[in-house]
């Protein structure tokens, strides 16, 4: 595996989400080489002590890892702007849907149930994911939370997991054929083609008026998924209405992170950080 991918993020210090075995824990899947199955967990970067709005960060991936550099450096970078991060350790394959869903919605109701300790104003919780992140991030902004799942007397449970802001960097939206990238959808749900299951997990389908204000950006010539995901989701958040800001850049490779060194595309940060601002992060 490349040194800039990992399936669990060297934490030294994570929250795991759940203290006991998670839904979908055990159900037939196979331990990983090392012996120890993927935990689902948080790792804080918190800026100090004070109250402040946080953002929970997903990584891309394509489901199948993470990208170091859509992780510690995107949290480095909220604090740098005043924001509390976290970034999320969320299960990919072999683990399906609902697994990483079921990840992104408890880390959102954990941070938010836990915001007196985290030092986080429960109010301003904001997502932002990452190419399969960016789908995930997408998702649990659009999607309820499952509520098959949830566990009697668990105080995390019993909080909202709909995020105050989302920020969507050239995202996986779209589980259509001919725009969906494949590598991910393989991954999220075991097939390589349009099933109902997959197009019930195209995130610009599920947008409605609890959808949170939105950025999107991505460049027009992503070569692994295309632009078209973004601009599906810009115009489905258009016809409901929801806050949004987008920005398509004319060029720039696939996974680009904070693309340091593009005097174009490494805009992007700014303009983020901005919209965050206005919504008083």
């Amino acid at each position: 595996m490349d040194a800039n991918q990992w399936r669990n993020f060297p934490e030294l210090y994570p929250i795991l989400l759940w203290e006991d075995v998670p839904p979908l824990w055990q159900d037939g899947m196979p331990a990983q080489d090392d012996g120890i199955q993927d935990r689902p967990s948080l790792t804080p970067f918190l800026v100090d002590n004070a109250p402040r709005g946080a953002v929970i960060v997903f990584p891309g991936g394509g489901y199948a890892m993470k990208a170091m550099h859509e992780a510690e450096p995107i949290a480095r970078w909220l604090n740098a702007g005043g924001i509390h991060a976290f970034v999320l350790n969320y299960r990919v394959a072999p683990f399906r849907h609902p697994a990483p869903l079921l990840d992104a919605q408890r880390a959102i109701r954990y941070v938010r149930c836990h915001a007196d300790a985290l030092h986080v104003r429960p109010d301003h919780i904001g997502i932002i994911g990452f190419s399969a992140g960016g789908h995930l991030a997408a998702t649990a902004a659009a999607m309820e939370a499952e509520t098959a799942y949830f566990r009697k007397n668990d105080p995390v449970d019993g909080v909202s997991s709909r995020p105050d802001a989302a920020v969507l960097c050239y995202p996986v939206i779209s589980m259509r054929d001919g725009i969906v990238h494949e590598g991910s959808r393989a991954c999220l749900l075991g097939v390589d083609s349009e099933t109902p299951e997959a197009l019930s997990l195209s995130a610009d389908a599920r947008v409605n008026a609890m959808t949170p204000p939105t950025f999107l950006w991505h460049t027009a010539d992503d070569e692994a998924v295309p632009v078209a995901n973004s601009l599906l989701m810009g115009s489905a958040l258009a016809k409901n209405g929801i806050c949004m800001e987008m920005h398509i850049f004319p060029h720039g490779h696939h996974g680009m992170g904070l693309a340091q060194g593009d005097p174009v595309v490494g805009r992007w940060p700014v303009l983020a950080m901005d919209f965050l601002k206005n919504l008083d992060f």
